[in-house]
């Protein structure tokens, strides 16, 4: 019964990738393939950098969203309690001081409101990572040596180039 398909590791240079008119005819050829396997998984590990970068960019600004600033003259009971927390803030124009500010901070919530304008990038982000997650993965599945080697040797340089960037959770 032949499956076409070698189910165990093997070395050979003329295994096709992804499609059948993608197989290495020569062994430059093949070492084309495996750089460019190396060149897809480091790009794999950037863009998990880059979701994590612009997700941190994300929270930042939806954190500065929750700040309004609010002119009089604080009440009593409330100039007590900016004193203790410092949230007092004298607002300093061209023409001097204007008037005294406070800053008021919303209640937290633990999950950010839905945003057309975050989700849909973040949606598109993980479609990108998956897909090339899965080129990556279906590389690998080709149990050519050579193949498994380039996508391990290139998520290793890409991590080593933009790891530091990722967040904890995304390991």
């Amino acid at each position: 019964m032949s499956m076409g398909m070698a189910s165990v590791f093997h070395i050979s240079t003329t295994d096709p990738l992804y499609v059948a008119s993608w197989a290495p005819h020569s062994s430059s050829a093949y070492a084309g393939t495996c750089i460019f396997l190396i060149i897809l998984a480091a790009l794999w590990r950037g863009l998990f950098a880059l979701k994590a970068i612009v997700e941190r960019r994300w929270v930042d600004q939806a954190l500065r969203r929750r700040y309004i600033v609010v002119a009089g003259k604080p009440r009593e009971s409330e100039r007590t309690s900016q004193e203790s927390e410092g949230k007092g803030v004298v607002l300093l124009t061209e023409r001097g001081v204007e008037e005294e500010v406070r800053v008021v901070r919303s209640k937290a919530r633990g999950v950010m409101p839905w945003r057309f304008s975050v989700d849909l990038p973040r949606a598109l982000m993980v479609l990108v990572i998956s897909a090339v997650g899965y080129l990556l993965m279906l590389a690998v599945m080709s149990f050519n040596v050579g193949y498994f080697l380039s996508v391990i040797s290139g998520i290793f340089v890409g991590e080593v180039a933009v790891g530091r960037y990722t967040q904890m959770e995304e390991h």
